[in-house]
């Protein structure tokens, strides 16, 4: 039974926040990627799609997402069941920003709704069409 020390989960940050792998296939061989993500106050994750499904459970402080154009506001111990295929964005809380653990099939891959790069995003983005596997679900 592999045991990933908190001192070795890899850490991926990104202008929206840090992403904290706590297993995947490549962080002690799991088959299942669960990871943590920790945003600052008032900051918003880009517009996206994932290609499986993701399970967020919001540890500390809040968050809007916009699923599929409709708003939803999200308070610690609550649960998202975000679906395959549908273009979300998490906006975190204006004084608190979040604290959330995810999980989502290993492999999963992100990608731009209709395939347009926003003009802002990071390196870690997909560009254009392409569908990558981020590092913290890898």
């Amino acid at each position: 039974m592999p045991v990933i020390r908190s001192g070795d989960a890899r850490r991926t940050t990104t202008p929206n926040g840090v992403m904290t792998t706590l297993a995947s296939p490549t962080q002690g061989g799991a088959e299942r990627a669960v990871w943590r993500v920790d945003m600052p106050a008032g900051t918003a994750g880009p517009l996206h799609a994932f290609d499986t499904e993701q399970i967020w459970t919001l540890l500390t402080g809040g968050c809007t997402v916009e699923i599929d154009g409709e708003r939803l506001r999200v308070a610690p111990g609550d649960t998202m069941v975000l679906p395959a295929d549908v273009t979300r964005q998490i906006f975190a809380d204006p004084h608190d920003g979040f604290a959330a653990v995810v999980t989502a099939p290993a492999g999963a891959r992100v990608y731009n709704p209709g395939g347009v790069s926003a003009a802002d995003a990071c390196d870690l983005a997909p560009k254009g069409t392409d569908r990558i596997v981020p590092p913290w679900v890898a």
